[in-house]
């Protein structure tokens, strides 16, 4: 605001005046002003004038509701009313900001902003406060705690500021710019020069920025960019004030006359739809402050500088009848503003006092606020009993007053001495691996203690009594806050094994980190698909080399075969880079299984959400049903003739498959009945469950090796029918092996806490025999051993040297198991050490060395309902393949989250977090006894012509052509490619507290039409891939605006489509992708994601990154096609032809534009053309016959020829 037309009497305010801004009362304030006002010994006002009882307020008339003294004889410089809370701020000349609470006007808080300059303008937000003074912008909490203070050039002179968004702030003063701060970083990001010096006043419509300058002109400027569009030329001496509502301007000023400034009695107002003066408002008063208060109609509030207040419409007359006058006992009004209910009206005067105006008693300053925090109140009177028998009850719930006299703890130094806090003695095993380099020394992690635990003692200078010395298991602190008090069993669950979650922005999984998870180049698999959970089985059958190759060897023509999808998603894992995969037509596939379904294999949303699942004994029945149905799905005798040349692979014969030949495992099952009949059967197993002794057995120290074999050669007591008897009889049933299996797979069975407590007793069992056998010390039998003493079993001093206690414990099963059958046909069991070989008298054919190769795991976190996780042995072909080296490693795969570990990590189960599910041994140099090459079954017949699924569809029909033989794709060929999608799923998200959303699980995309058009040679651009993709399942969203699908054309019923399937289809795609072919398209990574293919980016052209520049927005193909094709495309629908043709005519026009990239500064300065019309043309499109386009312009040739 300009002051340079007030009454000169104000310059007696004048900052240099006041330094030190002494509180003494001013000679000059009415005293009649001070009657009901106490003060404090330093001249402090300590209550608010009350407004006498006799005046009544009138509803809906404004009226004088209460006065309070802001501070004394200084000047209030601003007010504004609080837009969160029922609170009014003022600030003064001094540098104070005080605040007042409610329409009583009760003093809240009050501290000093500035201690030289006043405070020009307060702006409130959710948190706190702005204050702008001279060259200081402060935000403070409304209690005054500085939250950042922001100093400015000292050349600045700001005087206004203006809040454009919830992170977003201009300020304008004296100086030629305007400078705008980003309030989240608290950094300048923007300068604004302005034309005209001087903005002391700025505000915002929903069309423009206004600001308001010293030489009477209010400019109006773009909401974007903050270019002028419009000036308005008000007055000629200086501008005081104006305000802006709906489509009106009305300002108020001072007009040169006489060589000086008179305040001019005519508001100018201003039409913003013809941009032009309209009719000018003459009033009675002489204007300094002007309003709009919106209520039933524009009225206006003229404030002038001697108090009075005059209300009328802005395109009407002025009625004296509607002046009335503000009681300033002779003071000047220096600052004005209104409620934003508009409910009350508040005036700052010369003398430091604040009215505050209400059209009824019962006045709200905000439509709804929030309810305010005050200081608690004091608690002396009410303070507890303090029990001096209680040792634990703390001194100070009794609150010490200050005083100067000596305190009854305050002990003579000869009756007192330190004890300080004693250091924790350094474990030993840490003393005998330092190595010293001068005086520091260096020591490997023993790993003796879980991440930020310690073991605290009762060694502290002061105690009540003796506390127990021992180590406290609960005294643990726990890697997270979360739980420390009601649940301090979560934080056991190491960091890497938790659940691990995507998080959406809203550019989708662009700028999620998945590198953060996975540092290694194997892939990882995306969870946030339904019935994910098997994700880490999916990895063991993958790093299992000939399911590998079986499985990507398979072909078939059955529309959901799991072993082609698994194949499918074999290959993506090995074409990818680290990046992650996801199993979508695998999963999609596998619910249609109705055996899965009968098995209760198929989770609903909820149930994988809320944790009500038992996910170990799902996932081994899950394994049990995988290695069933690729047995059965790879038995077939001979290949379909649609997929030429699969009949041909090198893997099984027709009447067994290479399943078989892994995993199966012939059984002889032998039933003795009681009259002495024996039954006995041959079958075959693809697994082993394990079988645990009875519960009075289970103290017992037990090996894994004798469980295994009492679990494979299995003696049961059961009810079964005897022929013999003719009823059911007990009967003894008995299992023998005639053979072993390459690859044992054992389901772990640990569903109850009889198992998991049997499997923890024995690794205790297993560990202290491990620490004699390592440490040659004998264990008595009748004293049980504490922790601290297996801790001393590896001292230096003692001469054992071995790995660290803990990755000896919680470890039961072995590394390496030796089996063997005897002539007679028993089974043979024992653990075997990992680096032995077996000896020359063993029978090679009969004895089998077994070297665990994946163990997977059910991890129990209560917070995340519990999830799965897999430690897999990579073997080195794998490495080979993707690192270039050769060595063997284990790897935890948790998802999208892989991880190298140690070997002991893989065989430790901590049965409180951390239970087996399966276990997965491979014979010793399996992959010599199997062929492992990989020949390609897709052939160049899956582009062929094909018939459709859709009973209508007609020849007449037809939208593609399909290849001819001499058409066939060569590498390096370009192919234009458009997809189309339904929703399955709707998108799940939530509102946070600040208005924003966050996406929980994002919507489920399906394929519903893929289009392939041909990018060379003479039928250039004809398709010869339209396939529409028909769905079993249902679609919520046929999102036929972006998509043009309808419903009814993905049902082979009703449809006149070309109807496929999504696996007829995805073989097209592979064989197009095998060959080399390039893909131009518009966004093409969202495509092949959904369509769940993996493309190398060597084979991807994609046009929203060819027209992209770097930190800038991606650009529409409808846009890209009008600017650079003069094409309109897109009008009322998306069709997927048109849209992959203009695709490849955009590639084309980029060769053109970059001359085959060799000029890429030339093809810079084509893209900053683009993007300035972009901006322009708010990125749309104009209608026909609006705007032709550029490529049109006389402007355009300019461009292509840079």
């Amino acid at each position: 605001m300009n002051f340079e037309g007030l009454d000169p009497a104000l310059a007696e305010y004048a900052p240099a005046l006041h330094p030190a801004l002494d509180p003494v009362l001013d000679p000059h304030l009415n005293p009649a002003l001070l009657q009901n006002v106490e003060l404090d010994a330093e001249g402090v006002p300590l209550e608010g004038i009350p407004v006498p009882e006799s005046v009544h307020i009138m509803e809906g008339m404004y009226s004088e509701l209460h006065t309070v003294v802001s501070e004394v004889g200084v000047p209030v410089s601003v007010s504004h009313f609080d837009l969160h809370e029922e609170m009014l701020w003022v600030g003064n000349h001094g540098g104070h900001a005080t605040s007042f609470f409610g329409p009583a006007l009760e003093r809240y808080s009050s501290f000093q902003v500035s201690t030289s300059d006043d405070v020009r303008q307060i702006q409130s937000l959710e948190n706190g406060v702005l204050f702008l003074s001279k060259t200081n912008l402060k935000y403070m909490s409304r209690g005054g705690l500085i939250i950042f203070d922001y100093l400015m050039d000292e050349s600045e002179d700001v005087h206004s500021l203006l809040l454009t968004d919830r992170s977003t702030l201009l300020i304008g003063g004296l100086q030629n710019h305007v400078i705008e701060i980003d309030l989240n970083t608290v950094q300048e990001t923007q300068k604004y020069t302005v034309e005209v010096p001087g903005v002391t006043i700025l505000r915002q419509s929903n069309r423009f920025f206004f600001c308001g300058h010293t030489t009477g002109k209010v400019s109006l400027r773009d909401l974007r960019t903050f270019a002028a569009e419009h000036e308005f030329d008000a007055y000629s001496g200086s501008l005081s004030d104006f305000d802006v509502h709906g489509n009106l301007l009305v300002t108020c000023g001072f007009s040169s006359r006489m060589n000086g400034l008179a305040c001019d009695r005519f508001l100018k107002v201003y039409d913003l739809r013809m941009m032009r003066a309209i009719t000018p408002l003459q009033v009675h008063v002489d204007p300094l402050f002007l309003k709009f208060i919106p209520t039933y109609t524009s009225r206006l509030a003229i404030i002038s500088q001697t108090g009075q207040c005059q209300f009328c419409e802005p395109t009407g007359l002025a009625n004296p009848a509607d002046i009335f006058h503000v009681n300033t006992v002779g003071q000047l009004i220096m600052t004005f503003d209104v409620s934003a209910s508009k409910q009350a009206m508040v005036f700052g005067d010369s003398e430091g006092c604040v009215h505050l105006w209400a059209d009824s008693p019962e006045v709200t300053f905000n439509a709804y606020s929030r309810e305010t925090d005050f200081a608690l109140p004091c608690m002396v009177d009410t303070l507890p009993h303090l029990d001096w028998n209680q040792d634990l009850m703390p001194l100070s719930l009794i609150p010490v007053p200050l005083t100067s006299e000596t305190l009854l703890s305050d002990w003579p130094a000869a009756n007192s001495a330190p004890a300080p806090r004693r250091a924790p003695p350094v474990d030993p095993e840490i003393l005998r691996t330092m190595k010293k380099v001068g005086f520091i020394g260096y020591a490997p992690n023993p790993r003796t203690k879980l991440r930020n635990q310690v073991c605290v003692r009762a060694e502290i200078p002061y105690r009540l009594k003796e506390l127990d010395n021992e180590f406290d298991s609960f005294s643990q602190v726990p890697e997270s806050p979360i739980g420390r008090e009601e649940e301090p069993h979560l934080y056991m669950v190491a960091k890497k094994y938790r659940k691990v979650t995507i998080k959406y922005s809203k550019l989708g999984l662009e700028d999620f980190d998945f590198k953060h998870y996975n540092k290694t180049l194997f892939a990882g698999l995306e969870p946030h698909i339904p019935n994910a959970y098997c994700n880490c089985m999916i990895q063991v059958l993958y790093f299992l080399e000939p399911v590998r190759c079986l499985v990507q060897n398979h072909l078939c023509q059955k529309e959901f075969c799991l072993g082609c999808e698994l194949g499918f998603l074999f290959h993506m894992l090995d074409l990818s880079r680290g990046d992650p995969c996801q199993g979508s037509n695998f999963l999609r596939a596998f619910r249609t299984i109705p055996e899965a379904s009968a098995l209760g294999l198929i989770l609903a949303d909820s149930d994988e959400a809320t944790g009500k699942v038992n996910l170990g004994r799902l996932i081994q029945s899950w394994n049990r049903f995988i290695l069933t149905q690729l047995h059965q799905e790879t038995q077939e005798q001979e290949a379909p003739q649609a997929y030429r040349g699969v009949g041909s692979s090198s893997f099984g014969s027709s009447g067994d498959s290479v399943i078989g030949q892994l995993f199966s495992c012939e059984v002889e099952n032998c039933s003795m009945c009681r009259c002495g009949k024996e039954t006995v059967r041959v079958s075959s197993t693809l697994l082993f469950t394990l079988s645990y002794p009875e519960s009075n057995d289970k103290t017992r120290d037990y090996e894994f090796a004798q469980i295994l074999k009492r679990s494979i050669c299995l003696e049961q007591n059961t009810q079964a029918w005897c022929e013999n008897c003719e009823k059911y009889q007990p009967t003894v049933q008995t299992r023998n092996i005639r053979c072993l299996p390459d690859v044992l797979v054992i389901n772990c069975e640990v569903n109850s806490s009889k198992e998991a407590d049997f499997w923890k007793t024995q690794a205790e069992y297993a560990f202290k025999k491990t620490v004699m056998k390592k440490g040659g010390l004998e264990i008595p039998k009748s004293k049980e051993i504490s922790l601290g003493e297996w801790k001393d079993l590896g001292n230096a001093e003692a001469g054992h040297s071995y790995t660290s206690v803990e990755e000896l414990k919680n470890i039961w099963i072995p590394h390496s198991i030796r089996m063997k059958l005897t002539k007679n046909k028993e089974l043979d069991v024992c653990n075997w050490n990992e680096s032995d070989e077996l000896s020359s008298s063993d029978d090679q054919d009969s004895t089998y060395m077994y070297d665990l190769m994946a163990t997977v795991v059910h991890i129990l976190d209560p917070r995340t309902g519990g999830s799965l996780v897999g430690h897999i042995k990579v073997g080195e072909t794998y490495h080979q393949r993707k690192e270039g080296v050769t060595h063997q490693q284990w790897y935890l795969f948790n998802d999208f989250l892989i991880e190298p570990v140690d070997k002991c990590e893989a065989v430790q189960f901590d049965m409180s977090w951390k239970v087996p599910a399966i276990l997965y041994y491979a014979r010793r140099n399996l992959h010599a006894e199997y062929n492992l090459t990989i020949k390609n079954p897709i052939e160049a017949s899956v582009l062929l012509a094909e018939a459709s699924l859709a009973r209508k569809q007609r020849k007449c029909h037809a939208t593609f052509i399909p290849l001819m033989l001499n058409e066939m794709p060569q590498a390096g060929d370009l192919v234009g490619l458009d997809a189309e999608f339904v929703t399955l799923n709707e998108e799940e998200a939530e509102l946070r507290s600040d208005g924003t959303k966050s996406t929980i699980k994002p919507s489920q995309m399906s394929v519903a039409r893929i289009t392939c058009v041909r990018g060379q040679g003479p039928n250039e651009g004809i398709p010869f891939i339209d396939d529409y993709i028909s769905t079993q399942e249902q679609v919520v969203d046929y999102l036929t605006q972006y998509s043009g699908i309808k419903p009814g054309d993905l049902d082979a019923k009703i449809s006149s489509k070309h109807l496929t399937t999504l696996k007829s289809t995805y073989l097209k795609l592979r064989f197009l992708i095998d060959v080399g072919v390039k893909f131009v398209g518009h966004g093409l990574q969202k495509d092949f994601r959904v369509i769940n293919l993996m493309v190398p980016k060597d084979q991807v052209i994609d046009t929203v990154y060819l027209f992209h520049m770097p930190r800038k927005r991606m650009i529409s193909l409808r846009f890209l096609a009008w600017y650079f094709l003069d094409l309109k495309i897109q009008g009322e629908t998306h069709d997927s032809i048109e849209d992959a043709r203009t695709a490849l005519q955009l590639y084309r026009k980029y060769l053109e534009l970059s001359k085959n990239a060799t000029e890429p500064d030339d093809f810079r300065k084509v893209l900053k053309g683009l993007y300035e019309k972009g901006r322009k043309m708010d990125w749309k499109v104009p209608e026909p016959d609006s705007q032709s386009s550029p490529k049109n312009a006389a402007v355009f040739p300019a461009v292509l020829g840079l």
